[in-house]
């Protein structure tokens, strides 16, 4: 609004003129920034990829999936976890740390890793930390 007229700056004819004219440009560049993409029967096939097929069925969903890989029986299983806890034990038996054993232990480890990992990284190391510092 113009204050010094006392009229509305957008009822002025000069204001008229050029909102007429910004619509029908905004018209006109409408339609040319329109949708550009290409029909789907002119889209190029990917080499060695075939698309999904109708058979006119509907799939039969009673019947189990199949497996992409043998699957591991109870045995096969039951000897594998037997074989990561004997490695866990033999860890455990070279002096590799257990897991803490309560809230107060994870807090301090929370607390001290951070540096104790620099202090490693920048060869400072502590011979409590890593027992092959020099």
């Amino acid at each position: 609004m113009t204050i010094n007229n006392g009229r509305y700056l957008f009822l002025a004819s000069g204001s008229l003129c050029r909102m007429a004219m910004t619509a029908a440009l905004l018209c006109a560049l409408m339609p040319a920034g329109g949708c550009t993409s290409d029909s789907g029967s002119r889209q190029a096939a990917v080499a060695g990829v075939e698309g999904p097929k109708d058979t006119g069925t509907y799939p039969n969903l009673n019947i189990p999936p199949r497996a992409a890989a043998k699957q591991l029986t109870k045995e096969e299983t039951a000897a594998n976890l037997a074989q990561l806890k004997a490695d866990q034990q033999a860890q455990l038996s070279k002096g590799g740390r257990a897991k803490p054993a309560n809230q107060t232990d994870l807090n301090t480890l929370a607390k001290t890793h951070g540096d104790d990992a620099l202090k490693q990284i920048e060869g400072k190391c502590d011979p409590a930390l890593d027992p092959n510092c020099n």
